[in-house]
């Protein structure tokens, strides 16, 4: 007799329904649980099939805390302090990846060696040349990937596709977003409060330093570890382009930025990048973090102009204006459940497809595709020029 989930509940036999529950349950391990992981974490577990297994990370504290927030759904987590002896842990299927950004290449990678179903947080790796491999990896791989790009699960995102795709707004030839924060105010000292695996914090970064506090808590604004802001929010802002424009890899990317003004870092808080796209359009993207502080519903938006009407489209809501008629939007759709639910809806697509080996909504190379966009316009801002992708080839070319 075939049982299923439904049926076996409602039969409700004790020992075979523990048998069935257990041969259902997704067993998850968790690498890097600082507050993004626990958060990942915790929205896993919602799922009842859902179960945190394991919790890998070097930094004590957040290994600590990552396992208590686990615990939080019954069962006892094994606590792991080297990713690769968690790989190596059969129970698990399923891995987040939520560490610092430098990490993900190599985890992502052995992971998928490992057999296991990746969720990892974006951006998907730091160097184009990192995600050509991921990319082929995913390719020769049976296993599911989705990167943490969560408005190609968002509700809002993909109505405002259909209204795109409908052809409502006419020709679009330029898509403008902003992101405006700031984090140059004064920041308390940096400190640890407990022990750190330095070295292997560092990982796969060539050039090795001693322990810094600064560096482990700003990790993001420091070229040798990530992109800067303009990568990490950047790569959220043109998947939703490439989402909402159903576009592809960019032509060509060109930068501009001021100094770095935040203390000590190497990478700039106010950057515009331009992308070419061979869809015959531009996607314009300007994030300065030395602006002022806005609610978080108002601190990004993209406009979408075309020829026929305009769209704005932000965290919350989304607005068409047609011609001549600019000061009332004729359509305006909102989010059900709001911006912080697309976390949700984007593991739940995940999970979905773990359990059904279906594509899920932000595989490798859309993940990837985003990612390169940013990474290019690093390489303008180094080089000082327009930097061209070759897809033949799959190499930039400067």
């Amino acid at each position: 007799m075939h049982w299923n989930r439904r049926s076996f509940i409602m039969a409700g036999g004790g020992s075979l329904m523990a048998q069935i529950t257990l041969s259902d349950r997704t067993v998850v391990g968790l690498i890097g649980a600082g507050g993004r992981g626990r958060l990942l974490a915790r929205t896993f577990q919602k799922d009842p099939s859902v179960h945190i297994g394991a919790v890998c990370d070097v930094y004590e504290p957040n290994l600590e805390a990552g396992l208590s927030e686990a615990a939080k759904a019954g069962g006892a987590p094994k606590a792991f302090r080297n990713y690769r002896q968690l790989l190596e842990d059969r129970e698990i299927n399923v891995v987040i990846v939520a560490t610092p950004e430098h990490w993900h290449h190599r985890m992502v990678l052995d992971a998928l060696a490992a057999g296991k179903d990746v969720y990892v947080e974006k951006p998907l790796c730091r160097t184009p040349e990192e995600g050509v491999e991921l990319v082929e990896a995913e390719k020769k791989s049976k296993n599911i990937v989705q990167v943490g790009m969560q408005r190609r699960s968002y509700d809002l995102y993909l109505e405002a596709r259909k209204i795109v795709a409908s052809g409502t707004l006419g020709a679009v030839r330029m898509v403008r977003s902003w992101w405006l924060n700031n984090y140059l105010g004064p920041s308390q000292e940096p400190k640890l409060e407990g022990p750190l695996d330095w070295e292997q914090w560092q990982g796969p970064i060539k050039k090795r330093i001693p322990l810094d506090p600064y560096i482990f808590r700003n990790w993001s604004n420091f070229s040798e570890y990530s992109g800067g802001i303009v990568a990490a929010q950047g790569v959220h802002i043109y998947d939703g382009i490439h989402l909402l424009m159903n576009a592809s890899y960019p032509l060509a990317v060109t930068a501009a930025a001021g100094k770095a003004h935040k203390s000590g870092v190497d990478t700039p808080e106010s950057v515009v990048v331009t992308a070419e796209y061979p869809e015959d359009f531009l996607g314009v993207f300007t994030i300065n973090y030395a602006a002022m502080r806005y609610k978080t519903r108002n601190d990004q938006l993209n406009q979408l102009d075309g020829d026929k009407a305009r769209m704005d489209i932000g965290r919350e809501d989304c607005r068409v204006y047609m011609q001549g008629a600019e000061d009332t939007s004729v359509i305006t759709k909102t989010s059900e459940q709001g911006f912080g639910y697309a976390t949700d809806l984007h593991m739940q697509n995940f999970l979905e497809c773990v359990r059904t080996r279906r594509t899920p909504t932000a595989p490798m190379i859309l993940g990837f595709q985003a990612a390169l966009v940013v990474q290019m316009a690093n390489i303008s801002l180094k080089t000082g020029r327009r930097v061209r992708w070759n897809h033949t080839l799959k190499k930039v070319e400067v």
